[in-house]
């Protein structure tokens, strides 16, 4: 006779694949998450290598653009 007080199956939690925009199973069993598969992984990976994700920034001012302020020492 079956345990009626058993806990229920696992239930894997399903996320947005950050490459596709498609289900990806977040779990242990997938060895690509938070990607949904290992292309969806390496095409994000070679985006970050080949620099194509930046962070807008503001670069400072350089602190020696007045020659006059150039200490040598």
């Amino acid at each position: 006779m079956p345990d009626t007080n058993a806990s229920p199956a696992f239930r894997a939690t399903i996320v947005t694949c950050p490459g596709c925009k498609g289900e990806s199973v977040y779990a242990s069993t997938n060895p690509y998450r938070p990607f949904c598969s290992q292309r969806c992984k390496n095409h994000d990976f070679g985006a970050w290598a080949s620099e194509s994700f930046r962070m807008a920034t503001q670069a400072p001012p350089d602190a020696i653009d007045d020659p006059q302020e150039r200490v040598l020492h």
